[in-house]
């Protein structure tokens, strides 16, 4: 831009010869357009400059630009760093085309832009850098290359350039920052959200860095991205869980609230070192909701009405167990709203609060305070309750409180992480516990798993052979017609074959017999035939039944078993 043209514009915005002299001097060191002059020198307001210019070149200013209507093709041919460097974005829209700009003297890059299009005569807007940045956001987060775009933007990036604070509770998808490693975290997030993930894995190797979401239980291959860009992302997930950026020796542990739409999320973050960098788990945690029914859980009709019957007991321990990802936390919480009136005091103690339920009182564990589970119980004794929820008995010295307080009249919800129902007995005996506590406190042992769910869209109906019937203890003539169902698998359930997850229950209902039995020996083995005798139903004959009706496949089924 030549001095003579340069200051005959800047006279005609109303600027003062020193303010132009001032302008000048960093145009003949730096360079850059004059859009970018005048709004980095502060000399006057975007908007303001915008209407000036659209008077000046005869260019119409446009404020807010389309988006509903947006095609994106041509996200596949451009660069999303070359539309943000030159601050351009075409916008095609069934009624109009046309292409916004911030510089109207940026000619060169207009000319590209329009010859790579093939667009001929095109009209051209003035636009807002935000209005034009949120576009092209926008575009490339809805295009299948979004995310190699952002890749090739971080290129070049220091941790520095990209670190910066959002508020804890903001919107991911109102978030228009220009930092493209903020904008990849946003996108890794948003996505997992949309496959309704449960768990976000971020995994360093030796020359790559891998991204996999735990979509109904199993593991899946989200991105592999450049080794290049571990630093900046660990950073600013770190930020974000407010953790030390500097420590990459010892393990962390954060939280971080977001919003998502109108889904607010709970995220638990931990970063671990490992022999390539930081490692980090995320774990996802819809606070939005909704807290399951008994009935919503999967259980036919006969157990359901044995469970109500059990979680009304007057007091007693109930036992859920399985490991971690269950779904443990669900069922006792099912299990809570089921029973919360106004004339019962239920009070928890968990690790952490998953899900607030209204009308009970629940105190979250706090290590750093010495507020733990054993503890916390004590407490809660003191505050006059009818149902206790302990998250989970991880001591000799928890289990003794909670077996204390059920033997004087308080029902007692707990946790524990064993393969089966008829191995937690075994564990609290080797935890110490008095084999007459465990018989004369323990009410009823639930032993649960959870299996997927046979997509709605794309299951079909099939035949199956003998052995594979054989190995979950299948007989030809259990089957309704002869036919079982598996997934083919499609787009909506991601060409698993299957969609959403279900329970399987083993429950242990501590008769007489039972009881005597437990006081002569641990033995898993013994108690577990003891307890089949007495009707209890195996987690993998509650998989079979859930098989003839058509919830799930066989093979899901022997998964989680694994019997």
């Amino acid at each position: 831009m030549k001095n003579m043209t340069q200051n005959s514009q800047l006279k005609d915005y109303g600027l003062s010869e020193e303010k132009i002299a001032e302008i000048q001097k960093v145009h003949d060191s730096k360079g850059g357009g004059i859009v970018d002059l005048l709004i980095q020198q502060k000399a006057i307001a975007e908007t303001d400059l915008l209407q000036a210019m659209s008077s000046q070149f005869g260019v119409p200013f446009q404020p807010d630009l389309p988006i509903e209507t947006l095609n994106i093709e041509f996200t596949k041919q451009i660069p999303i760093q070359y539309l943000k460097r030159h601050k351009i974005v075409p916008i095609e829209t069934p009624y109009d085309n046309f292409i916004a700009v911030n510089d109207p003297s940026d000619f060169q890059s207009l000319d590209d832009l329009s010859h790579i299009l093939g667009w001929e005569n095109t009209r051209i807007i003035l636009s807002t850098r935000a209005a034009i940045s949120s576009v092209i956001n926008m575009a490339y987060d809805l295009g299948h290359d979004s995310t190699d775009e952002f890749i090739q933007d971080m290129n070049g990036e220091s941790p520095d350039s990209i670190i910066s604070e959002i508020e804890e509770t903001a919107d991911l998808l109102d978030d228009t920052s220009d930092a493209p490693v903020i904008k990849l975290v946003n996108l890794i997030l948003s996505r997992a959200v949309k496959d309704r993930a449960s768990d976000i894995h971020i995994e360093p190797y030796h020359t790559s860095l891998t991204v996999r979401y735990r979509i109904d239980g199993v593991l899946y291959n989200a991105l592999n991205l450049p080794k290049r860009i571990q630093s900046s992302l660990a950073s600013r997930i770190k930020i974000m869980a407010k953790l030390n950026i500097a420590e990459k020796r010892l393990p962390q542990d954060g939280r971080i609230n977001i919003k998502i739409g109108d889904r607010n999320i709970d995220i638990r973050v931990s970063v671990i070192p490992i022999a390539f960098g930081e490692r980090i788990v995320l774990r996802l945690l819809d606070k939005t909701g909704t807290i399951f029914q008994l009935i919503d859980l999967g259980i036919d009709h006969d157990r359901l009405n044995l469970l109500n019957n059990i979680i009304n007991s007057p007091y007693g321990i109930v036992l859920v167990t399985g490991p971690t990802g269950s779904g443990k936390t669900t069922t006792l919480y099912a299990a809570l709203s089921t029973i919360n009136k106004p004339e019962i005091n239920i009070i928890t103690i968990e690790d952490p609060i998953e899900y607030q339920i209204e009308g009970i009182g629940q105190i979250q564990v706090n290590p750093k305070i010495d507020l733990t589970f054993a503890k916390g119980l004590r407490s809660i004794v003191r505050q006059d309750p009818d149902v206790i929820l302990v998250g989970e008995i991880r001591d000799k010295e928890t289990a003794e409180i909670a077996i204390q307080s059920s033997l004087t009249g308080h029902l007692v919800f707990s946790t524990l992480h064993t393969n089966d129902a008829a191995s937690t007995v075994t564990r609290l005996i080797d935890m110490e516990i008095e084999p007459f506590l465990v018989s004369s406190s323990v009410i009823a042992i639930i032993a649960q798993r959870l299996i997927r769910i046979l997509c709605p869209d794309c299951k079909e109906s099939y035949i199956p052979d003998d052995e594979s019937l054989a190995s979950i203890g299948i007989d030809k003539t259990m089957l309704k017609k002869g036919k079982i169902y598996r997934g083919k698998g499609c787009s909506s359930c991601m060409n698993t074959g299957y969609r959403g997850r279900t329970a399987i229950f083993e429950m242990m209902i501590f008769n007489d017999d039972l009881k005597k039995l437990i006081l002569k020996t641990s033995d898993a083995n013994q108690i577990r035939e003891a307890a089949i005798k007495s009707g209890m139903s195996t987690l993998m004959q509650d998989g079979a039944r859930k098989v003839i009706e058509g919830v799930t496949s066989i093979e899901e089924v022997y998964r989680v078993t694994g019997m």
